[in-house]
């Protein structure tokens, strides 16, 4: 029945990072206790720390540039029975930086970053998994609930955004079953008596409801027909564009995904998932009676190889939220929301019984959907190496590098170099 409860698929588009972060093995670092602690202490140099595009004049007394150092416990918590798992962890992070960040008054940070997950066999045939991570930061790679970045600025302030979702599956019949979901994303910016700012900009709840029947057309196939009803309400009710008078609530909208797929077990450590079909979008505030219909492709793959190595990646084609507005005189609108198209990929290597390594890398277009900026673009690079070595399994020492790259037609452009090395005590 264990195996029953770990096998319950993926539940809401999107939500494959969030779900590998939470499935990850949350026992302690011999295996031997449900429960485990652990505390990093990291020395960072970040050349960018505020994301400061090349070409903006950086004002008298403020840097671009931090040396700085990390404190981050964390706890986690796996409790397992024959027909329901539960697991838990929090990880919170302080960062003090030696040259304050601009923008912010103080020289330090504090992110909080909880998940949970509740794996749940009614029999061999039902099953109900519910996840869900909060996270208060800064980073936009903490603030996305899955694989798109909709800013990619670092923000100060205590920023909020929470992913939930619940998924039921069944099987109907041995080559028949369906499964029923619901997700919910919550996002809430600390600037919140700014008009034009990030929370006027992209504070909102997104809901999506999800159906999908299933065939098993081999041992090893599975067919999808889904259909997914997705609505996204803008919360903060403030001016967007100084250009304009629009609202928040010009970006609200509704959606409708149909779409076909396959999951494919090539081998059993080689495993597959596509999704391809068309998504209609309605804006139904854009005085302009914006609604229209374009593609979504979401796709991945994951392989082991060894004992511990592994590689995965995916793709995704849809529609996101932008932190870009400004509105056009020529089509009447602000801009509402972004084409998105996404390629990533992370690799895990065992280099020596005591060293490992990984690599990170990830690719985003995207092209802004009317105002002002209507069809320019932005593409965004990612690049995170790092290697560690396990003296034993309470102490580990690692060091990185993560190098971020944007290239924007408007004006935006700016990279950002991450060096780091520390020590993690795990029990």
């Amino acid at each position: 029945m264990k195996k029953l409860v770990a096998s319950v698929g993926l539940v809401a588009l999107g939500a494959s990072a969030l779900q590998t972060a939470t499935a990850q093995g949350l026992q302690g670092p011999d295996g031997s206790k449900p429960w485990s602690v652990s505390a990093t202490l990291r020395g960072f140099y970040d050349d960018n720390v505020s994301c400061i595009p090349d070409d903006y004049v950086i004002p008298s007394g403020e840097d671009e540039d931090s040396f700085g150092f990390e404190i981050s416990p964390s706890a986690q918590f796996r409790w397992d029975r024959d027909q329901t798992s539960i697991s838990l962890g929090y990880t919170y992070s302080y960062k003090y930086y030696d040259s304050r960040p601009i923008g912010m008054s103080d020289h330090d940070d504090q992110n909080h970053n909880f998940n949970a997950a509740l794996n749940h066999a009614f029999s061999e045939r039902y099953q109900l998994q519910v996840v869900d991570s909060f996270v208060i930061g800064q980073e936009p790679d903490m603030l996305r609930a899955g694989s798109t970045f909709n800013t990619f600025q670092r923000i100060p302030g205590d920023n909020i955004r929470n992913y939930g979702s619940i998924a039921f599956s069944a099987e109907l019949s041995e080559q028949f079953g369906m499964e029923i979901a619901y997700a919910n994303g919550y996002y809430n910016y600390d600037d919140s008596n700014v008009d034009y700012g990030y929370s006027a900009l992209l504070d909102r709840l997104e809901h999506a409801i999800r159906l999908d029947g299933k065939w098993k057309a081999t041992e090893r196939t599975t067919g999808v027909l889904g259909y997914t009803f997705g609505m996204t309400d803008y919360t903060a009710d403030q001016l967007i564009d100084p250009y304009s008078d629009y609202t928040s609530d010009v970006r609200n909208s509704r959606s409708h995904y149909v779409y076909v797929g396959a999951d494919h077990a090539f081998a059993p450590d080689l495993r597959g998932s596509l999704r391809v079909g068309g998504r209609y979008i309605d804006f139904y505030n854009d005085p302009t009676g914006e609604d229209n219909i374009t593609p979504y492709v979401r796709g991945s793959l994951r392989y082991f190889y060894g004992t511990e190595n592994y590689l995965e990646g995916g793709f995704s084609y849809d529609r996101s939220a932008t932190d870009v507005a400004r509105g056009s005189f020529a089509n009447g609108a602000p801009t509402l929301d972004a084409d998105t198209g996404t390629i990533f990929a992370n690799l895990y290597h065992k280099l020596t019984p005591k060293l490992g390594g990984t690599v990170t890398a990830q690719f985003q277009n995207s092209e802004f959907n009317k105002g002002y900026y209507d069809g320019d673009s932005e593409q965004m690079y990612l690049i995170g190496l790092e290697l560690e070595y396990r003296f034993n399994q309470y102490l580990a020492a690692h060091a990185g590098y993560n190098y971020d790259h944007l290239e924007s037609d408007i004006g935006r452009t700016f990279d950002r170099n991450r060096v780091y090395v520390g020590v993690t005590a795990s029990y």
